[in-house]
């Protein structure tokens, strides 16, 4: 399962917009995130960010179009400028990852509809020509699972920020302590577009087009043939314990396990302890070492879907564009039948 968490994106057009995604933490005990300065929270799992607007003045070829991550530093440089229009890093708006989010499903923070995602976006006032920078107040937690929603829905110009916010401040750069109204107003009408696409209900002019790209999208049926046709290396996210059925699940009513097949690489192997994202030998090591076959297709997996983009990110670094994610991961293949979908609680040979 994953965490609540704060989160930032910055996206250009004629501009750069930051967002910062802020969640509350579940219970469980060694990963809840820190809420992103005005940030709001929710009963459970990953939620809130913000986006804030500056002008383009750096040359693209800044920005490493084979690289999912920027630096800190460069974004710090950007916001400087003359032009800059900010509200928090400073400058973002929130986009909540418990409310645009599938309301058909009890599933936590499942994948929007792409007419509830384009709805949302557009009240956050992001548009197609825009690229953006996501950011987190862990580090790595939420701000991947943003960044992976942006690309699934074909929006290809979105980075996130190396570090976020803990490389933020520790480099030395300002931050500010307060929401503003702006920000908090746009998250809100983000909140009821998905609501009101999923009542069946008009939404204002969309200003945001998607795009659905079902190779990075994997369901339970998909796992469930791959599992029996084994065409792709299965790789989870969760932490080794829960993994092999020791230690418990964080939510309640689950157990811990895996789906068969699978290896366990923890997300939280991708990077250092800065935290910034492991090097591309770094982490093409990391997996070898665990025995994917990088040559091979890879589909990846965590406990609800949101740390197992913090893979798909490192895999990303190292040239495999391609990886879907399994939204539902753990908690729904759980759910299921055991005759229908088999879980092991022991070690994987």
């Amino acid at each position: 399962m994953c965490q609540s968490t704060a989160a930032q994106l910055s996206f250009h057009f004629q501009n750069n917009v930051q967002i910062s995604l802020s969640a509350p933490p579940v219970a469980r005990p060694p990963l809840s995130l820190l809420p992103f300065l005005s940030s709001r929270r929710s009963p459970a799992g990953p939620a809130g960010i913000r986006i804030n607007k500056v002008s383009w003045l750096a040359r693209w070829s800044v920005m490493a179009q084979d690289d999912p991550v920027v630096s800190a530093q460069w974004l710090h440089d950007h916001l400087g400028m003359p032009d800059v229009k900010v509200a928090h890093i400073p400058g973002a708006l929130f986009f909540d990852l418990d409310g645009i989010v599938d309301r058909t499903t009890d599933l936590p923070h499942m994948l929007p509809s792409e007419e509830a995602f384009a709805a949302a976006i557009s009240e956050l006032g992001i548009k197609n020509q825009d690229k953006v920078i996501v950011y987190d107040g862990q580090g790595f937690f939420s701000a991947p699972r943003v960044w992976w929603m942006f690309r699934v829905f074909g929006h290809k110009k979105v980075w996130v920020l190396d570090g976020g916010l803990p490389q933020w401040r520790a480099s030395g750069f300002n931050v500010e302590n307060a929401s503003p109204d702006d920000a908090v107003l746009k998250s809100n009408a983000a909140n009821k577009a998905v609501e009101r696409v999923y009542n069946g209900e008009q939404t204002n002019i969309i200003t945001f087009q998607t795009e659905f790209q079902p190779n990075l999208f994997w369901t339970l049926e998909k796992v469930a043939h791959n599992v029996i046709a084994k065409t792709y290396q299965q790789i989870d996210a969760r932490a080794k314990g829960r993994f092999d059925g020791v230690a418990p699940e964080p939510r309640k009513g689950v157990r811990s396990g895996h789906i068969p097949g699978s290896i366990c690489v923890p997300f939280l192997e991708m990077f250092d302890g800065a935290p910034n994202l492991l090097s591309a030998d770094e982490l093409r090591q990391k997996f070898q070492q665990a025995g994917i076959s990088l040559d091979q297709p890879i589909v990846v997996t965590c406990g609800s879907g949101v740390t197992a983009c913090t893979l798909a990110l490192g895999l990303y670094r190292i040239g495999k564009h391609d990886v879907p994610v399994y939204d539902g991961s753990w908690t729904e293949w759980e759910a299921q039948s055991d005759s229908d979908y088999p879980k092991v609680t022991a070690p994987a040979c």
